[in-house]
């Protein structure tokens, strides 16, 4: 049989498993090994499906994932969350909508330590929507703020939608986080803006909220010293080179757990759920990394990906159209898909695309971690949403998603923003000590 035919069979047959509910490290585990020993045998096939996991599993780069995972645990006991809010509250909260923008900047701030958007969302969720509900927000702009906002977790270093998308592409991850800063800080603006020409014509969405003196004001910035010092030496070491990704995770979980316990809050329970919750996660990666290669393997040998590559050139469209399209398919994915399912399963297929394209391989890792943002509040999927919902259960569903759309349309405006000045991914990258 065609490999290409046989390749299309696969994929078939890897969003029927996937719709039956079946994890997608396993889907693609499956696809990939039957898919590979057809177009081949089943000795290299087996070959394969031992050789995979234990690499994946005794890979020393690795080990970024965790560590970067428990940094993110610890940082979150610690109460860093709720220091970086309180701090922003009492810069911004004065202003009309001030209470949500300083939730998109307490969700900035806290994404630069945790790297989770799940984590994000549900401890603004938990410290900024009773503040918001005190004051009398409009419910659509107090849940949509913090739904967006949490969304910034897997786009402000560090981030494991990236360290994964280095993985399957083989670029820096260093490079990959350093590019990641100025596009968070820019989408981070953005929603700021969106709040403020929402309340401008609509002042009633968010009332200004209590004034605070300078000296209350400058007093507050003291409660930041702990995320400041942690992003700076993590973000700090790789921008320089003094770390490695590995060594600055190593670093960052080592500081999140002293600053913990100076800050009394490590306790026997808190100690041993971040450690769980690190130890499910990793397990969750790891498995779907496995997947994703064996899966490769089997793209690989039938051919699509590069007959993908030679249709694209062929077809004669200007690449930003091609582009765009690719951008397109990834928003409609993400309506049905979890952001991190559609990376691993389509990273194999359009990477070869991308680069015969002529784009830049950080650039496009920028842009693929906004569109993966997108997907995390894109109904009926929206996986921050359902966190949200969780913690609001006074709030309806749709009015969560209704709240969502000025953000997801300033999402949209980052991507084009970034597609016209790439500088504004690659400016910091191109500037990276050795």
């Amino acid at each position: 049989m065609n490999p290409i035919t046989v390749g299309i069979i696969g994929i078939f047959c890897l969003f029927l498993l996937l719709a039956m509910r079946m994890q997608i490290g396993f889907s693609m585990a499956v696809v990939g090994f039957l898919g590979f020993a057809v177009l081949t045998s089943f000795t290299p096939s087996f070959s394969i499906l031992g050789m995979e996991p234990y690499k994946i599993g005794a890979s020393y780069s690795l080990t970024v994932i965790p560590l970067f995972i428990l940094m993110g645990q610890f940082a979150n006991y610690s109460g860093m969350g709720f220091e970086i809010y309180q701090t922003v509250y009492r810069w911004l909260g004065f202003l009309p909508g001030g209470l949500s923008m300083a939730t998109i900047g307490a969700c900035g701030g806290f994404a630069a330590i945790s790297g989770s958007s799940l984590a994000a969302a549900a401890t603004m969720g938990m410290v900024a929507l009773p503040e918001m509900k005190r004051f009398r927000y409009d419910d659509s702009l107090a849940t949509g703020c913090i739904a967006a906002g949490g969304t910034l977790g897997i786009l402000i270093p560090p981030s494991t939608v990236m360290i994964i998308y280095g993985i399957l592409t083989e670029q820096p991850i260093a490079t990959l986080f350093i590019a990641g800063v100025f596009p968070g800080l820019l989408l981070a603006g953005l929603f700021i803006l969106t709040i403020y020409i929402m309340t401008k014509i609509k002042p009633s969405l968010g009332p200004p909220g209590p004034k605070f003196t300078m000296k209350e004001k400058l007093y507050s910035l003291k409660d930041t010293w702990s995320i400041l010092s942690l992003f700076f030496l993590v973000m700090g070491g790789l921008y320089t080179g003094w770390f490695t990704p590995t060594e600055a995770a190593g670093v960052g979980a080592f500081g999140a757990f002293l600053i913990t316990i100076v800050k009394g809050k490590l306790t026997r329970a808190n100690l041993w759920a971040s450690l769980a919750e690190t130890t499910k996660t990793t397990a969750m990666v790891f498995l779907i990394l496995i997947g994703a290669h064996i899966f490769g393997y089997f793209l690989t040998i039938s051919q699509i990906p590069d007959q993908l590559s030679i249709l694209a050139t062929e077809a004669g469209l200007d690449r930003y159209v091609v582009m765009s399209l690719l951008v397109l398919a990834y928003a409609i994915l993400g309506c049905f898909m979890e952001g991190l399912a559609i990376m691993v399963l389509t990273i194999p297929v359009v990477y070869p695309m991308v680069l015969d394209l002529g784009f830049d391989p950080i650039w496009f890792g920028v842009i693929i971690t906004l569109v993966m943002e997108m997907s995390l509040i894109t109904p009926p999927v929206g996986v921050n949403v359902f966190i949200l919902s969780g913690i609001a259960k006074d709030v309806p569903m749709y009015t969560i998603f209704r709240g969502i759309v000025p953000f997801w349309i300033a999402m949209v405006a980052c991507i084009i923003l970034v597609t016209i000045f790439p500088q504004i991914a690659l400016f910091l990258p191109a500037t990276m000590g050795g």
